[in-house]
């Protein structure tokens, strides 16, 4: 069993939301990474995801493909990021990590050794974003086997159909992409989102986080507000992109808090 289910019950007993930052691992350096770890929990993060670096990331928006090219020139790989990972795990035995990338890497060291590695690291999710649910039940078992989450995606055109089918075969938790398009994008709409999670929570059965277009507090507050978890991705690698030398980690920190206090200021 991973550290995400019981980060959840945790939460819940508290009245509180869990807060998931994604920062990509690798960027802007691999020596920023494991700082950059630390400064989100002390921000009040409560699971990290962390973006594996891929030369064709479809799914996210400029930012984050800016940060994988960043990570990539410095060497950045699968097995590297499995070794940051556990790196961090010397010194956090709590703080849930979900790796999020692409199939590519995955297949590319073998889904098995993959599994047993990324468990011998101290991963507790994975969330592959172009492994669909109806083609991927034996990604999933493995995962399952290891003590791993197998995450998976819905979005705002996902059909109840998929709703079963992630139901089947995801556990820790569903990532609700809360628009159409890649992250970072824009026009979010609340009302919209309100709509959904119920139902989502009603037929996967597990908690349900929003990620994409969340920038501010405020709008994490409203989504904590119906949700059960807000990820925020691209506004934070904004913030390192930005930083004078030096700042990131004391800028991502500072901005978490402000997400972080916000969120509780809503849901409590």
């Amino acid at each position: 069993m991973s550290r995400i289910p019981t980060t959840f019950a945790a939460l819940a007993a508290q009245g509180r939301k869990a807060l998931i930052p994604f920062i990509t691992a690798g960027d802007p350096h691999p020596d920023a990474t494991l700082p950059l770890m630390r400064a989100l929990v002390a921000g009040g993060a409560d699971i990290i995801e962390l973006g594996v670096p891929f030369s064709d990331p479809m799914a996210d928006g400029p930012t984050i493909q800016r940060a994988s090219e960043r990570a990539l020139a410095h060497g950045m790989s699968l097995r590297r990021v499995l070794a940051l990972v556990a790196d961090f795990r010397k010194e956090n035995a709590t703080t849930p990590v979900v790796l999020m990338g692409y199939a590519n890497p995955v297949e590319a060291y073998g889904v098995e050794g993959f599994a047993r590695d990324a468990k011998q690291a101290g991963v507790d999710g994975v969330l592959v974003v172009d492994y669909p649910p109806e083609e991927c039940a034996g990604f999933s078992a493995t995962m399952k086997l290891a003590g791993i989450d197998p995450i998976f995606l819905l979005a705002p055109t996902s059909t109840e159909k998929r709703y079963a089918e992630v139901a089947q075969i995801g556990s820790g938790y569903i990532y609700y992409v809360s628009l159409k398009g890649v992250t970072g994008s824009g026009n979010l709409d609340l009302d919209e989102v309100a709509r959904r999670i119920p139902l989502i929570r009603e037929k996967v059965g597990m908690p349900v986080g929003v990620g994409f277009g969340i920038r501010d507090g405020a709008t994490a507050a409203r989504i904590a507000a119906v949700a059960d978890a807000v990820v925020i991705g691209s506004r934070i690698i904004e913030e390192i992109e930005s930083a004078p030398a030096g700042e990131a980690t004391a800028r991502v920190q500072s901005f978490l808090s402000g997400v972080r206090a916000a969120m509780d200021g809503e849901t409590r």
